[in-house]
């Protein structure tokens, strides 16, 4: 984002804060301010495309969980990260941005399958990846690396098969990841890899 667009926003909108980032501009927004703001960045700043719709879970600290938006100007190729935290930590919400971007209907659609976090004003805010009495959101922290067994949820396909969901082999887990230099370095991995889905667990 070209210095002048900052300063523009930070100074129109004295609700932006700058936010720590190692790769593009990134600005903190409160969320009942963020349909403003991005129906600005939209008309205004050039921001035309909303490439992402993504949350943070974190865990223990409050607020916990945080919306991540990523939006790209394609005139003036440039990346701007938004984040957004939910007011309530046990019932999570965000305003939707729907109405603006309609690449935001199925973006929020995902995290609210797998975070839980409801967006108000969604046409349609159904899951996506689980079946939707599926009783968990699988990218909270709390939830098991290896998931959790579950009937099926077609009655007949269980009777059929004699099958559930079941939790996945930890494949030689737990994972341990360095958390230094690239991602592509850094890439979780197994702790003890004496074992993996076609060799069994040591019992020692």
């Amino acid at each position: 984002m070209a210095e002048s667009d900052l300063a523009q926003l930070t100074e129109r909108f004295d609700y932006l804060t700058e936010r720590a980032s190692s790769d593009h501009l990134a600005l903190n927004c409160p969320a009942d301010q963020l349909i403003e703001l991005c129906t600005a960045l939209r008309d205004e700043f050039g921001y035309d495309m909303l490439v992402d719709v993504t949350a943070v879970d974190w865990d223990v600290h409050s607020p916990r969980f945080t919306g991540i938006y990523h939006f790209l100007s394609t005139t003036k190729h440039e990346y701007l990260r938004i984040a957004s935290d939910c007011p309530d930590d046990i019932n999570p919400t965000l305003p939707s941005l729907a109405g603006l971007f309609p690449a935001a209907n199925w973006h929020e659609r995902e995290t609210y399958d797998l975070m839980g976090i409801q967006y108000e004003g969604h046409p349609d805010l159904r899951r996506i990846l689980m079946w939707d009495s599926y009783p968990y959101h699988p990218l909270r922290k709390e939830f098991p690396l290896a998931g959790i067994e579950t009937p099926l949820p077609a009655d007949d396909v269980a009777e059929a098969t004699g099958a559930s969901v079941l939790p996945a082999p930890m494949m030689g887990g737990p994972f341990t990841s360095s958390g230094d230099g690239p991602m592509s370095q850094t890439e979780p991995r197994a702790k003890d890899e004496s074992w993996n889905e076609q060799q069994e667990k040591p019992t020692k």
